[in-house]
């Protein structure tokens, strides 16, 4: 008995995250690779998922999954965005050399990946980067890729670079901090000046 209500709730667990990696709009090998559970099980969910909650639009990704490094730092918005998720990610203890192997490691690293995604979601109000990006940015980040974290000689922060991109992009905090400082200097010279009228015309 004690068994198959271990098998029961195991089951459970693996259903519950493919449904909010659905949410998500992750691939189906995505969630495969988490939950273990089969491709036309995962359709299936889709399937379900979409008749029950036709009031959210979920599209479901095609196609092959990201493999680009250089798309986190095509520019410097995208950069630091990158460089907080990164942050998210280490500070939920994701970023392992060496991932743990077996059924509920998998769902366990898959909860709490969903959990930190969230998480960055919440502090980025206007985050552009998908799910699939931020899973393809962990197992980046996981593997040693070309993508590193630097530190910042002027700010001190950390931020992600690409050692084998030729647009050499610094710190992303720095940047938009420089850019906000010129568009500020910019708008008060080009704010237009109200001339008053003197005393002289309106006497006359």
């Amino acid at each position: 008995m004690q068994i198959s209500n271990d098998l029961y709730f195991r089951d459970r667990r693996r259903h519950d995250l493919a449904l909010r990696m659905i949410r998500h709009e992750a691939r189906t090998c995505t969630i495969r690779s988490c939950t273990g559970l089969t491709d036309d099980r995962i359709r299936r969910l889709y399937k379900t998922f979409s008749q029950h909650r036709s009031g959210v639009a979920v599209r479901r990704r095609r196609g092959k999954s990201p493999r680009q490094a250089q798309y986190f730092t095509r520019n410097v918005e995208i950069q630091f965005e990158a460089s907080c998720l990164g942050s998210v990610l280490t500070a939920f203890d994701l970023v392992h050399r060496q991932r743990q192997t077996g059924e509920d490691h998998s769902l366990a690293y898959g909860q709490r990946f969903c959990d930190a995604y969230e998480t960055h979601r919440q502090l980025m109000h206007d985050a552009r980067i998908s799910f699939e990006h931020a899973w393809f940015l962990l197992l980046a980040l996981s593997r040693g890729s070309t993508l590193n974290a630097a530190r910042c000689r002027h700010c001190q922060s950390r931020y992600l670079r690409d050692r084998m991109s030729t647009l050499r992009r610094g710190c992303p905090f720095c940047e938009l901090k420089a850019n906000e400082a010129q568009c500020s200097t910019t708008s008060r010279i080009r704010r237009p000046v109200r001339i008053r009228p003197s005393l002289h015309s309106l006497r006359t």
